[in-house]
């Protein structure tokens, strides 16, 4: 059977409620744990530990209470969802659990994967108290269930709607129905999520507009565009050789594995702080003064991120990679503003995020919006923005033919 109106709408108030009391949860745990008045913050051998500590909660989580996770997956995958399927409910207090243990012990992945994978276990047992079992109507009613949310989260009214249609959720046959049910889920949760206040990722690093727009600033566009496409496979290539590093040594001995990666999670950030967590917190700070850290620490803290979310994503933890891709991508935008001065920072950083993002995702016109709600682009901008991820996407064209020529 087909999906109504008030099972969209009720799908959409659940996740939203949901989402927000997930979040609320997490944030007052992390502001008990890692805030500025906590014990660890004032005792700096404390965070080490502490990493280590939860990575152990997240490896014990997998190994006795079944927890998923994302560790055969891509970027990509980790923010799609179900497919209609039937997740076994009995693992939901493990993923529930790893889920926070992940976001709490430091690692480099965003809030994002986490409510994907939840989500997906309340669509589902919803679906079935509901008796809905046609497989495009599952998908519809799954789809409604993280529009409502990821609108909300991200702070777009069409992000998910977008992100789905890049995507063919639902096929040819599918597509129209599927997106009205999307943008009307996903009305609901951005709606909530404004009326409540509750802080979403746009405008979580704006910067000045550009002002004039110059004939020069389209080449720099597909420079940086060429920057945030090599940084992507970078990304690509660190995610391959951390599964085949960490199967080949650990294989299924899932504690130790995720425990091993806690470690050097620890080490790293106990060194330099800033690379703990997703960085939308930590970013802040960076932004406000880049000459305190300098251009080659700055590509150096970048490429140590893309490392560590490789590690995070192929050892066990669960998360998404969308603001650890965004923090590197920024903080190699402003090494280049400390090298080259006289451009507008906002055309090195946004480019770089649009183009990192457009060839990790492989989705342009979500990207884009990303980039322009997080960063608050203007229309001149959005221009620039979509020939860095118009390049991406050439870039990444040629690399697929590359790697089918050799297989």
């Amino acid at each position: 059977m087909d999906l109504r109106v008030w099972q969209v709408v009720f799908i959409a108030v659940i996740a939203i409620v949901f989402t927000v009391a997930y979040l609320s949860l997490y944030a007052q745990l992390n502001k008990t744990i890692w805030g500025e008045d906590s014990l660890l913050v004032v005792t700096p051998w404390a965070i080490p530990a502490a990493v280590v500590f939860f990575s152990l909660l997240v490896g014990l989580s997998r190994k006795y209470l079944h927890a998923p996770d994302v560790i055969h997956e891509g970027f990509a995958d980790s923010l799609k969802g179900g497919e209609g399927g039937k997740p076994d409910h009995r693992t939901f207090p493990g993923a529930l659990l790893s889920s926070l243990f992940s976001l709490l012990s430091g690692a480099s992945i965003g809030p994002e994967g986490t409510i994907t994978l939840l989500l997906m276990y309340v669509s589902s047992f919803v679906r079935k108290r509901l008796r809905i079992e046609s497989p495009s109507a599952a998908l519809g009613f799954d789809v409604a269930a993280l529009a409502s949310a990821f609108n909300g989260v991200i702070g777009s009214v069409l992000f998910t709607g977008v992100f789905a249609t890049e995507f063919q959720v639902g096929g040819n046959k599918n597509a129209l129905r599927l997106l009205t049910w999307n943008l009307l889920a996903g009305t609901i949760g951005f709606g909530f999520y404004l009326l409540i206040g509750f802080p979403s990722f746009a405008r979580s690093i704006p910067f000045e507009p550009m002002g004039e727009f110059l004939p020069v600033y389209i080449l720099y566009a597909v420079a940086l565009g060429i920057a945030g496409s090599l940084l992507a496979v970078f990304a690509g290539v660190s995610m391959q050789a951390a599964e085949k590093i960490m199967d080949r040594v650990f294989g299924d001995a899932v504690v130790t594995r995720v425990l091993a990666a806690g470690v050097v999670v620890a080490a790293v950030g106990y060194a330099i702080p800033e690379l703990l967590f997703s960085g939308e917190a930590q970013i802040h700070g960076i932004i406000t003064d880049p000459a305190r850290f300098g251009a080659v620490m700055l590509l150096g803290m970048a490429i140590a991120k893309i490392l560590l979310l490789a590690l995070s994503f192929k050892s066990g933890y669960i998360g998404g990679p969308l603001f650890p891709i965004i923090f590197s991508s920024t903080l190699v935008g402003l090494a280049l503003s400390l090298v080259f001065p006289g451009i507008p920072v906002a055309i090195l950083v946004l480019c770089i995020e649009a183009a990192a993002l457009t060839f990790a995702l492989g989705a342009p016109l979500t990207s884009i919006l990303l980039v322009v709600v997080v960063g608050t682009a203007d229309q001149n901008m959005i221009v620039l923005l979509t020939l860095s991820a118009v390049t991406a996407m050439l870039i990444a064209a040629r690399v697929k033919e590359r790697m089918g020529e050799r297989a």
